[in-house]
């Protein structure tokens, strides 16, 4: 399978580091041009240039879009489209009843309402040219939501409710909708909250991943975390022209941590 993205425009959300920097390296690797994102202007442009730059074919944008006036920038520099990833996304362990009202606004406008205003804005055109693709960066915990990260579960259960009407409210039009749900990941945001047992083991961080894997969700079948680039790829592939088949799915990249053959 080849997989060419030449011509296309893609924005990737959140991708300074981790999922969304792998898949942006994946896009590029496959002829896109593309837009990467970060909330500072150093972040994004570090990225930018571990990237190869604008002879690459990647340009940064630097804002928080989980704020509506970040949105209306990006649009207004960039005002077209071919894929949108959805990406952008916070976590962090909480007790329920510890959690502020301003932090479920924090992660319900960042992981959620980043995503509707960028579909809003990009997939009319995309279904006006009769072509598209938008993700969403899930993640099990859709499915499985965690104790100690409820705000966090809820935000990626919505995210699959998005994706799921989104692509009813655009069939027919050549436009697919797809999320993809990560399971444990050993992102660099993963590798800093793992630090410490690092630190205090001497294990390797992959190894102290697949032992937090193995405490924390034993249903795991590959019984590791998965890279950032086993992830990247479904992103990679849900996006392409091979893929024009599937859309309204939930993409499981979670090694099997949900238990269900459904």
């Amino acid at each position: 399978m080849i997989i060419d993205f030449t011509g296309r425009r893609v924005l990737v959300t959140g991708s300074t580091n981790g999922i969304g920097f792998a898949a942006a390296q994946g896009f590029l690797a496959a002829g896109a041009d593309v837009v990467v994102n970060g909330r500072g202007e150093e972040g994004v442009a570090a990225a930018v240039a571990r990237l190869g730059g604008p002879r690459a074919g990647v340009a940064g944008f630097a804002g928080d879009l989980g704020t509506e006036p970040a949105c209306s920038r990006l649009v207004a520099e960039h005002p077209s489209f071919d894929i949108v990833v959805n990406n952008l996304g916070v976590y962090e362990p909480r007790d329920f009843f510890d959690i502020p009202d301003g932090e479920w606004d924090r992660f319900f406008h960042t992981n959620v309402m980043s995503g509707v205003r960028l579909a809003r804005a990009y997939a009319p055109a995309m279904a006006e040219r009769g072509w598209g693709r938008v993700v969403f960066v899930s993640s099990e915990s859709a499915l499985n939501i965690p104790a100690d990260m409820i705000h966090y579960g809820f935000t990626k259960t919505a995210q699959l409710a998005i994706s799921r009407g989104l692509a009813k409210r655009l069939a027919g039009t050549g436009v697919t909708v797809n999320a993809v749900l990560p399971g444990p990941t050993l992102s660099e945001g993963v590798a800093g909250m793992l630090r410490a047992d690092v630190e205090r083991t001497g294990d390797s961080p992959e190894k102290v991943a697949a032992d937090f894997v193995a405490a924390h969700r034993g249903s795991s079948i590959i019984r590791r975390a998965a890279t950032v680039d086993e992830v990247a790829n479904m992103i990679i592939y849900v996006s392409s022209e091979q893929a024009s088949a599937t859309t309204g799915a939930a993409l499981r990249v979670d090694g099997g941590v949900v238990d269900t053959i459904a």
